[in-house]
């Protein structure tokens, strides 16, 4: 009898917990490309961020709409050069440690660090003062308007924590760095880590001690994500119910997807252009047959080759028209970009010929293309479309697509001649784009490009007040640029999503997956 007792039991605890586990919310989610590490302050990549900002919370962050809303601040206000943010009580780290207004400045110290990729967002903090536990303020090198909107990306890390291992800087990325703090986090999110093995599974379940626990709609009790490289495959498990979301399908699949019971899709226009870099900064391309010179460096070339892309066809053959052809390398929605500035740079393979003759280069030259392979839709197969486009005016051009995570340290460390990147604007504004891509010594310009106006505009529109003359500087920017074209604008994406039906995650501009909305069947 007791032996029976003892099975009718275990019987019954089984069951119950098998019903915990169907009971349980597991949204399954894939997308082509890991998160790049895990360290909030080393990389300034949108799928690196938004895998963060599940974990770790910013002062300030944005919603599905693209509203700026609060997150660990409740409020801020500003008194000429000092910002004011009033911290939210109560929050705990996944450790158990207080937020507090100490962290938030050791946050910001780090974020500051010359290896951090978030440096240019802050570069106007002057000094830091901790009032309190829960009050902070920032003063700012002049009156900056926009300060809030730089901190969308920003996460607050514990000091304790950092200091207990080592971190206390940020992962050196570029330089290949292994911390403690790209395997292992401890944020204040909704979300906390369980398991993080790159490039194949990270398992995060969520934080039950949440401040905004009852303040979101989302159910999800728990998050597997498992890159899947293969297109075909990455939709593949969506169909067979491998997988619950796909981030990136593939944009020939989604009338599939749509089609499938069970299953539904959902686009948006993304804030993030697709470009190519061209560096005419060097005095010799290092894939170049050209010796003793950069043909990069000829404005002539620059416009050649500008104009020998064939934006529509690259919009209606790769992109199954899921793209907009760009004249410029921010989107609409972003303060700067104008139909005008926007206007698309037409196909003329004729001129582009005649220009590469004006600059000595009839018979053209050869140089690298570096891609990406997992990071934007239909990235390498742009660069295979770019390639064909650019023979016709005698570039000869030699595809190199790798892996983001091999792709973008060649970028930082300024050693591609010719590459593709794409670029978000989470501030929604055009200083941005130009402190990272635009001015002589911003992280991410790898052209070379350095124009005198355009660093003083970049420099200027940080602390302008006045709308219309902020507004007008910019344009004044952008026109500059259009003019030296140092970039070659392809497309502003359209980003789709595919999900189960029982799946309701709302899509975003940014292409952020917040499992804080995400409400499960």
């Amino acid at each position: 009898m007791q032996y029976q007792k003892l099975i009718l039991a275990a019987s019954m605890s089984l069951v119950m917990y098998s019903g915990q586990a169907m009971s349980e919310n597991v949204l399954r989610w894939t997308s082509q490309g890991d998160a790049l590490t895990l360290d909030p302050h080393s990389q300034n990549e949108a799928p690196t961020i938004a895998m963060n900002g599940m974990m770790y919370e910013t002062l300030v962050t944005r919603d599905p709409e693209m509203n700026l809303v609060a997150e660990l601040a409740e409020s801020w206000s500003a008194e000429g050069e000092v910002w004011t943010f009033n911290l939210r009580q109560g929050v705990k780290f996944h450790g158990g440690e207080d937020f507090t207004a100490e962290d938030v400045a050791f946050s910001f110290g780090r974020a500051a660090h010359e290896a951090s990729d978030f440096k240019e967002q802050i570069k106007s903090v002057i000094d830091i003062k901790v009032i309190d536990d829960h009050t902070v303020q920032f003063t700012t090198d002049g009156v900056n308007p926009i300060l809030p909107n730089q901190l969308t990306s920003l996460f607050m890390m514990d000091k304790g924590w950092a200091e207990a291992n080592n971190v206390v800087n940020p992962q050196d990325f570029a330089a290949k760095e292994e911390t403690f703090a790209v395997r292992n986090n401890n944020g204040t999110g909704p979300f906390k880590l369980v398991s993080r093995a790159p490039d194949e599974l990270t398992v995060m379940e969520a934080n039950a001690d949440w401040w905004g626990k009852s303040e979101f709609p989302g159910n999800v009790d728990k998050i597997e994500y498992r890159p899947i490289g293969n297109a075909a495959t990455r939709v593949a498990a969506l169909l067979s119910g491998e997988v619950d979301f796909v981030q990136d399908p593939p944009l020939q699949d989604l009338k599939r997807i749509d089609g499938a019971d069970g299953l539904k899709t959902t686009t948006v226009p993304q804030v993030r252009t697709i470009f190519f870099g061209m560096d005419q900064g060097v005095e010799e391309l290092r894939t170049s047959n050209i010796k003793g010179k950069n043909p990069f460096a000829d404005i002539r070339v620059r416009e050649a080759m500008n104009l020998a892309i064939d934006r529509k066809a690259i919009q209606r053959v790769v992109m199954e028209g899921l793209s907009f052809p760009a004249g410029m390398i921010t989107s609409p929605g972003v303060l700067g970009n104008t139909p005008d500035q926007d206007a698309e740079i037409p196909l003329d393979v004729a001129k582009a010929k005649s220009l590469m003759a004006e600059a000595g280069y009839a018979d053209g030259f050869s140089v690298q293309l570096d891609c990406p392979n997992n990071r934007y839709n239909n990235d390498e197969k742009i660069c295979q479309a770019a390639v064909a486009m650019l023979a016709k005016i005698g570039v000869q051009v030699n595809l190199e697509a790798i892996p983001k995570a091999q792709h973008f340290p060649k970028i930082q460390n300024r050693v591609s001649d010719f590459y593709m990147l794409g670029w978000g604007v989470p501030t929604l504004d055009s200083h941005y784009v130009f402190s990272y891509l635009l001015d002589s010594e911003g992280s991410w310009n790898a052209v070379g490009y350095n124009n005198p106006r355009v660093n003083e505009i970049t420099s200027a529109i940080a602390s302008e007040t006045d709308l219309d003359k902020r507004t007008g500087m910019i344009d004044e920017a952008w026109t500059q640029i259009r003019n030296d074209m140092p970039y070659i604008p392809i497309h502003h994406q359209v980003i789709a999503w595919g999900m189960a039906d029982g799946v309701d995650a709302p899509i975003a501009a940014d292409d952020f997956l917040r499992p804080r909305f995400v409400v499960m069947q």
